[in-house]
């Protein structure tokens, strides 16, 4: 079982990659460290982060863009832009991206790892606050769903889910067999119900169908325009 929060970082110079990369890791994190957006957008659309530390200046798809396009596939992803540009127009800019904080080089390292915290502990309490949900502890299938720990284990394997990960799970397992309506997931979690915001969910549909693919019991079947059913050949309390 791997608890650490994993943290996807884009720095194209590459001894300010090798320092963050070292010092963010010693000090707890599982980092994945990509020298341009492009390589960095792969990345986030292929595996699940917990945090994203962005530079501006990127070759490829630059750094605003990125983090525009990661938002919009899961609007409640941290995002720190870490850059030169210190202009008060770019800061604007990327706080009205979603951006968490903008910290501009050079920075002290003990500085960023304290903001990081932070910035995860208000997500936590955030979390806490928002999902005031009754608790599911169940089989699933082959697997083990734990939504207080926002967990699925099999073979004694636990992954640890994202907030939204779990959330659009306890959905589906609270209604399993039964239709789940797009338009309910989105407005319940995503806030809005829109073509982005849909483009977002079936990321994360296709997400929990990768994680849950162990077992052939377990199938999320899409209903074209209108939602999710979660079969499951074996599902109890």
């Amino acid at each position: 079982m791997n608890d650490k929060k994993k943290i996807l970082v884009i720095e194209d110079d590459p001894n300010m990659g090798f320092l963050l990369k070292e010092f963010l890791t010693s000090g707890g994190f599982d980092i994945d460290l990509y020298k341009n957006g492009d390589e960095g957008l792969v990345a986030f659309n292929n595996s699940t982060y917990d945090f994203c530390i962005i530079d501006v200046m990127l070759p490829g798809i630059d750094g605003f863009t990125l983090a525009e396009r990661i938002k919009k596939q899961q609007p409640d992803i941290p995002v720190v832009f870490l850059t030169a540009r210190s202009l008060k127009q770019d800061k604007i800019k990327g706080f009205n991206l979603g951006a968490d904080d903008y910290i501009t080089k050079p920075f002290d390292e003990d500085e960023l790892l304290c903001r990081i915290h932070a910035i995860l502990s208000r997500y936590g309490n955030k979390a806490d606050d928002e999902v005031k949900e009754s608790e599911i502890n169940c089989r699933l299938g082959q697997f083990t769903f734990n939504s207080q720990n926002q967990s699925i284990a099999i073979n004694n394997q636990q992954q640890r889910l994202t907030y939204r990960e779990c959330d659009v799970l306890r959905m589906l397992v609270e209604n399993k067999n039964n239709i789940v309506r797009r338009s309910d997931l989105l407005l319940k979690y995503w806030g809005k119900n829109d073509y982005f915001n849909g483009r977002s969910l079936d990321v994360f549909i296709t997400r929990l169908r990768k994680r849950l693919s162990a077992d052939a019991s377990i199938r999320i079947e899409n209903i074209p325009k209108v939602g999710f059913v979660l079969h499951d050949g074996v599902l109890e309390s």
